[in-house]
């Protein structure tokens, strides 16, 4: 293409998101990507088997569902369809019990025994005030919200950790069930924000559904590149950009990138009071995903379990809350929550007749080189006996290999940035515009700048609303260059 004049550096969801953004509103986009395919951890491969298409990472679109981004975008009309299973999501105890999240409130709460009415008082006035809530929660921290009362409910809530928030639920299947929701926060459940997850990924259930997308997650990012190739945009792949001075001159440039690459590409570009917060930016545990290939359906005790496309494994709240504790003192718990996908329930085409895809991940210390399989295999087997004996192929990624295969993955954190309270309030800063990189080309100390660089944006996960594929943070850096451009 011609001169750009916007460039996209790293082609995950949020940096496609960018991408088309600033495309739309008309601008020339030149997108760079270091993997031989767009889509960082939203890919689809043959992971195991011929003919058995396993996701590389994200499964589960709830945010994607719910995203004012990808609202915007006519997705079937580009083939992606989004399936979503007559279950939500299923948390298993022993002895063939489960907690049970079903799409409405009132079925979830009709499902938790002696939980019914502390259910609906529970999320009853969120699931009113869904729209606000999810608007605020996938906005930059500065937006206001249309409704301050549901949002300041929601905050008082969800400010709680998730073990003080769950005692208003009474059964083992209810309080179970909230510490799988809230465990995706990849924290200790004592920690505080960490009910912000689980009422927030209940409510997603309840409102835009917990699909998957019909053939892999991978078609949804062919959509976004082909949107992009007929709005003029291109894809470079398998190039790598070490230094922000290897760039070709653009009016802006967008980041998609984690602020230790920041660090790295930029280097003395950076102010120093910048530079020094960006290097006291926190990364998450790591995660340990095995993906598999099954002679058949995953033999569930129970049958809800069978119903569904997300399977919470890990026992009771007090199984889960330890071993997310242990994963944040830097062990390896004997007994890991696991989260398990089994797509194959909605969508058949991933693998031959009669057979699966399923994958399942832990938490595991930061930059972990740990196989976890055989820990991950038994959690599953002790609620679905017979599971061992349909294993057909195995392919593990220990948190080391997941940094190796994404960079953006540090140490295996595949949400870009620990989920704390701090890192909620500034991520990856504390500054008003969080997205604006402030750059400089040829910086010296006690000397101005030689020239003014292009505007230079942050748009990856390491920056509001944070994780999860809804390409919120790409939109939302995209629309702070395009304020710059025309000011």
């Amino acid at each position: 293409m011609s001169e750009p004049d916007a460039i996209v550096v790293g082609a995950g969801p949020n940096g496609l998101a960018a991408a088309l953004t600033l495309a739309r509103a008309g601008l020339r986009v030149q997108v760079f990507e270091g993997a031989d395919e767009p889509g960082g951890g939203c890919r689809t491969a043959e992971l195991t088997l011929p003919g058995f298409r396993h996701d590389v990472c994200s499964t589960v679109h709830a945010l994607a569902a719910a995203s004012p981004f990808f609202a915007a975008a006519d997705l079937a009309a580009r083939g992606v369809r989004l399936l979503a299973p007559a279950v939500a999501a299923a948390h298993p105890l022993d002895g063939g019990r489960a907690g049970v999240l079903q799409g409405s409130v009132a079925e979830t709460a009709d499902g938790l025994p002696g939980d019914g009415r502390a259910y609906r008082r529970l999320m009853e006035p969120l699931e009113r005030a869904s729209s606000s809530i999810m608007s605020l929660a996938l906005a930059p921290i500065r937006s206001v919200p249309d409704r301050p009362i549901a949002a300041a409910r929601f905050a008082a809530e969800g400010l709680l950790p998730a073990t003080a928030l769950a005692r208003r639920l009474h059964s083992a299947e209810g309080r179970a069930l909230f510490a799988g929701m809230a465990a995706h926060s990849i924290r200790p459940l004592t920690a505080p924000l960490t009910g912000a997850f689980g009422l927030m990924f209940l409510l997603l259930a309840h409102t835009s559904g917990w699909p998957v997308v019909e053939g892999g997650s991978g078609r949804l990012i062919d959509a976004m590149t082909a949107e992009l190739a007929e709005l003029g945009g291109t894809v470079t792949t398998g190039n790598w950009i070490e230094r922000l001075a290897d760039l070709p001159p653009a009016r802006t440039v967008m980041l998609d990138v984690t602020p230790r690459q920041l660090l790295s590409m930029a280097g003395d570009r950076l102010p120093p009071g910048y530079r020094r917060a960006l290097a006291r930016f926190r990364y998450g545990p790591g995660v340990c995903k095995v993906d598999w290939a099954v002679d058949g359906a995953v033999p569930w005790l129970n049958e809800s379990c069978r119903r569904t496309v997300t399977v919470h494994v890990g026992g009771t709240i007090g199984e889960v809350a330890r071993a997310e504790a242990a994963v944040a003192a830097g062990d390896h718990p004997e007994q890991p929550f696991c989260l398990v996908t089994q797509p194959g329930v909605v969508d058949q085409g991933r693998a031959p007749a009669g057979r699966q895809v399923l994958w399942g991940y832990c938490h595991v210390p930061a930059g972990s080189d740990v196989d976890m399989t055989g820990r991950i295999e038994a959690q599953i087997e002790r609620f679905a006996p017979g599971f061992r004996d349909l294993i057909l192929a195995r392919s593990v990624r220990t948190a080391a290999d997941m940094a190796r295969y994404n960079p953006g993955y540090v140490g295996g954190d595949v949400a870009a940035g620990a989920a704390t309270l701090r890192q909620t309030i500034g991520r990856p800063v504390l500054r008003w515009n969080q997205y604006r990189v402030p750059l400089a080309w040829g910086v010296k100390r006690g000397r101005p700048p030689r020239a003014a660089p292009p505007g230079t944006y942050l748009c990856s996960a390491s920056t509001p609303p944070g994780g999860g594929v809804h390409g919120m943070c790409g939109m939302w850096a995209a629309r702070a260059a395009l304020h710059d451009l025309r000011a």
